[in-house]
C-alpha cells in the first residue's frame, strides 16, 4: 500500500513538472496534452478520473487563462508604455506600503494611549463582532502585545 502511495506521489509530482512545462511554453493545457508528455500516465482519463489530478489540471488551466489575459492586455500597449505603467505601479506599491507602516504605527500609539487611559475594554468591545479585522490587525503588528496584570484593589477612602 505504501509503495502505491509513493508511486502516486511521484506521478503527481511528474504531472506538476509537465504542467509547469506546458505553462512555460504557453501550450494548451489539457488532460490529453499532459498524458502525451507524462512518462507514467498514458490516458487522459487517468487524469480526469482522479479528483486530485483533475483539480491540479484545473488550477493550471486557470493560471494559463490569467496569464493569457494579462499578456493580451500588455500586447496592446507599447513596450515604453508597459515599462512606464510598471514603474508607476512600483511607485504606487511603495506609497501604499509606506502608508500601511504609518497607519500601523499610529494605530499602535492610539491603542497604547487608550490602554493607559483605561479604555482598552471599550476598544475591544468595538471590535468584538469583527474578529477578522482584529486578526488582520494582529497579523500586521498593529496591536501591541503586552502582558496583562491585574490592577491592585484600592480601598475606598473614608471621610
Amino acid at each position: 500500500m505504501t509503495e502505491h502511495l509513493n508511486e502516486a506521489g511521484a506521478t503527481d509530482e511528474q504531472m506538476r513538472d509537465v504542467l509547469d512545462a506546458l505553462l512555460a511554453n504557453d501550450d494548451d493545457i489539457t488532460a490529453r496534452a499532459v498524458a502525451r508528455l507524462h512518462p507514467a500516465i498514458s490516458a487522459a482519463s487517468s487524469i480526469t478520473r482522479s479528483r486530485a489530478r483533475s483539480r491540479l489540471l484545473a488550477e493550471y488551466q486557470e493560471r494559463q487563462a490569467q496569464y493569457r489575459r494579462w499578456r493580451g492586455r500588455v500586447s496592446h500597449t507599447s513596450a515604453a508604455n508597459a515599462a512606464s505603467s510598471l514603474a508607476d505601479k512600483d511607485i504606487r506599491i511603495a506609497e501604499l506600503e509606506a502608508a500601511v507602516q504609518l497607519l500601523t504605527a499610529s494605530h499602535l500609539a492610539l491603542l497604547r494611549t487608550v490602554g493607559e487611559m483605561g479604555g482598552f475594554a471599550k476598544w475591544a468591545q468595538f471590535y468584538e463582532h469583527h474578529q477578522a479585522a482584529r486578526d488582520r490587525l494582529v497579523e500586521i503588528g498593529a496591536i501591541p502585545i503586552a502582558p496583562v496584570s491585574a490592577l491592585p484593589k484600592s480601598t475606598p477612602k473614608r471621610p
